[in-house]
């Protein structure tokens, strides 16, 4: 009886190895090249895993959000690949740092032109986006990958705050707030002009003191002569 237990126990300690050394399932995903900061460009990359072991990604479709609009979207040529881009009227017009728009980028499309992104592979999908919106703190793209067995896998389920990662989750992209210590043009010249001008400030003040120094020391020195030629005098006159 007692080896019957420790046999059962052996097997469901090694079962629940098997389960957590198990890779986990990677998915499409979205990332910025440095950072997605609100209001500005960036670079973002689509990141297409393959998990398949018998069959190589031949197509990527990505759906832009529309409740942010993107005005500017611009795919990276990618050798092997052709790339369309999807314009659509927008059902609201949105304003957009002082400009109306009418009609967004609605989807981005890859097609492999050769063998795709094979087993135990991945590709980066590079995209030029802006300007990024200020009123939300992400975006969400939703991702359909082709397979070259036709199998389609839908990226499109959105994260719920304090919920488990859905299974075929939709990349996300997370916006950062432009920090007080983000480079700015204007800030460059501004801290540049008062650099300068403390500089300026530093070198006016020696030179006034080197001046006064030079004041007194001949002052000193003439006072010194006046002197001696006092003490000869009294010397002769004695």
């Amino acid at each position: 009886m007692k080896a019957s237990r420790i046999a059962a126990a052996a097997a469901v300690a090694g079962s629940a190895v098997v389960v957590l050394s198990s890779p986990a399932f990677a998915h499409v995903s979205v990332q910025p090249e440095g950072t997605a900061v609100k209001g500005d460009y960036a670079v973002v990359d689509f990141k297409v895993p393959n998990e398949r072991d018998d069959a190589s990604t031949t197509k990527l479709e990505v759906t832009f959000p529309t409740d942010h609009p993107l005005a500017s979207v611009m795919p990276e040529p990618i050798s092997g690949w052709t790339v369309e881009v999807t314009k659509s009227k927008l059902a609201k017009p949105a304003e957009m740092h002082g400009e109306t728009i009418t009609e967004a980028v609605t989807k981005v499309t890859w097609t492999a032109t050769g063998k795709g992104v094979e087993p135990g592979y991945f590709q980066k999908f590079p995209v030029s986006v802006g300007m990024l919106p200020t009123d939300t703190d992400q975006l969400v793209f939703k991702a359909l990958q082709t397979y070259s067995d036709k199998e389609v896998v839908r990226w499109i389920e959105v994260q719920k705050d304090g919920a488990e990662e859905p299974e075929n989750p939709a990349p996300t992209l997370e916006l950062t707030s432009p920090s007080a210590s983000g480079a700015t043009a204007e800030d460059a010249s501004e801290k540049t002009e008062n650099t300068a001008a403390a500089t300026t400030t530093a070198a006016d003040t020696s030179d006034t003191t080197a001046r006064v120094l030079a004041v007194v020391g001949i002052a000193v020195g003439a006072a010194g002569v006046a002197y001696g030629v006092l003490a000869g005098r009294r010397r002769t006159t004695v």
